[in-house]
């Protein structure tokens, strides 16, 4: 678990980096989806992992940023997407999730800095990176998608 106070510190910290070039991957558990994880560096050295997940059956996008302790402390979630909040307000299609303390990753809001679709996965990417402060000292490619030829 952290506090706001830690994670507020987490999205200031310029420090976070992704080193290298990423790769999407199948995703065995939801086929035809593709993913990558890969580890945050930092120099106060926090536990982070990015996570990115993209389906173009589902028409979905999202990337994720993962704390050891704490599980999600934010999230973007693109395509056609529905989310409840605490609040009991519900957001339809793009939305953000951001850790809060009394709700930790569960209250979502509609982003204003979001303008790449679902299925420009480079271009989203680089918008998160951005807004959560994280350079990427490499590539991402877009993902491949190829659909099962009939026999």
């Amino acid at each position: 678990m952290i506090t706001q106070q830690e994670f507020e510190a987490i999205l200031a910290d310029t420090s976070k980096r992704v080193e290298g070039n990423l790769a999407w991957r199948d995703d065995e558990d939801h086929s035809p989806a593709r993913e990558f994880r890969v580890p945050v560096a930092s120099e106060p050295g926090w536990p982070l992992t990015l996570i990115g997940w993209w389906n173009p059956l589902s028409r979905k996008l999202s990337y994720t940023l993962r704390h050891d302790a704490a599980g999600r402390i934010l999230g973007l979630d693109l395509g056609p997407v529905t989310h409840q909040n605490p609040t009991s307000e519900r957001l339809a299609g793009t939305h953000k999730h951001r850790w809060m303390d009394e709700y930790r990753d569960k209250h979502a809001y509609v982003p204003g800095d979001i303008t790449a679709e679902w299925d420009d996965p480079v271009a989203v990417w680089e918008q998160f990176c951005s807004e959560v402060g994280i350079a990427h000292e490499g590539s991402l490619r877009s993902p491949v998608f190829q659909e099962e030829m009939p026999r």
